[in-house]
């Protein structure tokens, strides 16, 4: 009996090119339709960016300055609200009194040497470009007595509610989109009403108006 021998497996070679010609094509598009997709988004991301993002940036960069023409009245908005907020308080009545709105650097300087070289006592502790008031974002308010007295007194019940009539006019104020100075951690400003949108009195300084 003839004795039996394995021939070696043979392994079957591609009788053309590898991979085949369609899916080197297929391969190939689908890398070129990646790599225009990326591209597209990064410029879509860049152009996002300097459009959007550019007043954003500057913002947080100390070194970027913008020219701002002089302020020199109260913000549109702060003034709306502010003779909203007499005009409200006075429906609960009770009688207020704007007694400060806008105040340049040199009105702010002047009262921040109240109390230091110039005779009253301490209103502020900030000089001239460091207050909202030096921008148009804040007011100042005080009470009106039935009698037309002006008073900052926080105890004063005049529509006899029960409720001091001060702590009243900061809820509607607070309500309008004020922030309070009584509400400041350190030197409370009780008569002090701002809107400051945001901005920083660093970023004010530096020309960015909202």
């Amino acid at each position: 009996m003839p004795e039996y021998r394995p021939q070696p497996t043979q392994h079957l070679q591609p009788s053309g090119p590898w991979p085949p010609p369609h899916r080197r094509s297929t391969r190939g598009k689908s890398r070129r339709i990646r790599n225009w997709l990326v591209l597209l988004f990064l410029l879509m991301f860049v152009a996002s960016m300097l459009a959007v993002r550019t007043d954003e940036l500057g913002r947080i960069l100390p070194f970027i300055q913008k020219d701002a023409p002089p302020v020199t009245g109260l913000h549109p908005v702060v003034l709306a609200k502010s003779k909203e907020l007499v005009e409200e308080s006075a429906k609960i009545g009770i009688g207020i009194l704007i007694t400060d709105d806008f105040r340049s650097h040199a009105d702010q300087d002047t009262l921040f040497e109240q109390g230091r070289t110039a005779k009253g006592p301490v209103v502020t502790h900030a000089r001239g470009g460091e207050s909202y008031h030096n921008y148009g974002l804040a007011i100042d308010f005080a009470l009106k007595t039935k009698k037309g007295q002006v008073i900052w007194d926080m105890e004063y019940d005049g529509n006899r509610n029960g409720e001091p009539d001060w702590l009243e006019v900061v809820n509607i104020a607070k309500g309008l989109g004020f922030s309070w100075g009584g509400d400041w951690k350190g030197f409370k400003d009780y008569p002090h009403l701002q809107m400051d949108f945001g901005y920083s009195i660093s970023e004010l300084q530096r020309g960015y108006r909202p």
